[in-house]
């Protein structure tokens, strides 16, 4: 699957300032996949991260407003098979550099203490470092 560069996403300089993310996006050493919860459709791939969102990279447009039952599925270290779910509301969607694919922002929903560290906790494990 070809992944556009971060220098190929949008701007953060071209956004108004309440669109301008206040949080630093975090790139993960690995492609962790993304599902529909309810149906266990999937998604796509977390391209970048960070305690408010996501951007995701599928086959398939998210519309924009639609609120989401997600699950990332974490990488395997044993056994058992791990899920971080959450909930999300899809802020755009649009063609990736590759028009086989969409890249699609999700604002993450359920901010509670537990759901931000858990974030946390995967973007300490699995992000690059800076």
């Amino acid at each position: 699957m070809y992944i556009k560069s971060p220098a190929q996403h949008i701007h953060e300089n071209s956004l108004k300032p309440e669109d301008r993310r206040s949080v630093k996006r975090r790139h993960l050493i690995y492609y962790l996949r993304v599902w529909r919860t309810k149906d266990n459709t999937p998604l796509g791939q977390v391209v970048d991260i960070n305690s408010q969102g996501l951007m995701l990279i599928g086959e398939k447009p998210i519309p924009t407003g639609e609120e989401l039952d997600l699950k990332i599925h974490l990488p395997d270290e044993g056994e058992e098979i791990k899920f971080l779910n959450f909930k999300a509301i899809c802020r755009w969607s649009s063609k990736d550099i590759n028009t086989a694919f969409y890249d699609s922002g999700c604002e993450f929903v359920d901010q509670s203490d537990d759901k931000i560290e858990q974030l946390q906790k995967l973007i300490e494990e699995y992000g690059f470092s800076d």
